[in-house]
């Protein structure tokens, strides 16, 4: 069952589907290529791979499902279909990425691009717990977090309603940790998107 704040973010996805893609295309200096080659240097052949929020099949997601077995989980309907007629060769589930389950220990990675902004900060213990119990011996969680304390909010965003929600870095690792986390790599890098400055806080983490 999903969470009411989390609802909000599906609707407002299927609802600004080519707005945001437009908006994404002007981003200037996104780290996401260089964690991604990361991930990808890390993982073995034929790596399971669970993609959190993967939106319209991004080339994250293409380039995960060229390599691996890919799963990508979404809660917008549109953007589902958008990724199924891009990248035709991944699985994806429709659902909330907050309540999804996997198997214990049948996931060889966990993967968020920009997703986790939109989870409310209270379900993040729980999620991590879980998110790790997936994961096999060593497996990897890679995503970008929130990088300030920011409690839940919900307003206009690229002409749609949106919630975003998140903390500050040193709470981040905290909670990361605590669901029994290794911490690899973690960095708070600002690049431009198209309104000025953002920060997120990247983090590469083992079970």
């Amino acid at each position: 069952m999903s969470d009411p704040r989390t609802e909000i973010v599906g609707a407002g996805y299927d609802s600004m589907i080519d707005t945001w893609e437009d908006w994404v295309a002007r981003i200037e200096d996104d780290p996401r290529a260089e964690w991604r080659d990361e991930l990808l240097s890390r993982l073995p052949a034929a790596a399971r791979v669970v993609e959190l929020g993967c939106g319209g099949g991004t080339l994250e997601t293409k380039l995960l499902a060229e390599r691996f077995r890919l799963t990508g989980v979404d809660l917008s309907v549109e953007q589902l279909k958008r990724a199924q007629t891009r990248v035709p060769e991944a699985e994806f589930v429709h659902a909330d990425f907050t309540s999804v389950d996997f198997e214990p220990g049948s996931v060889d990675a966990v993967a968020a691009f920009y997703s986790f902004n939109h989870v409310p900060r209270d379900l993040l213990p729980e999620l991590f717990e879980r998110i790790r119990s997936w994961l096999v011996p060593g497996g990897l969680f890679l995503t970008a977090l929130g990088a300030r304390d920011s409690p839940d909010w919900v307003g206009e965003w690229l002409g749609a309603t949106m919630f975003f929600s998140g903390w500050d870095p040193d709470n981040n690792r905290r909670l990361l940790r605590d669901a029994g986390f290794r911490l690899l790599r973690d960095e708070v890098i600002t690049f431009q998107e198209p309104e000025g400055p953002a920060e997120f806080h990247w983090v590469l983490a083992q079970k």
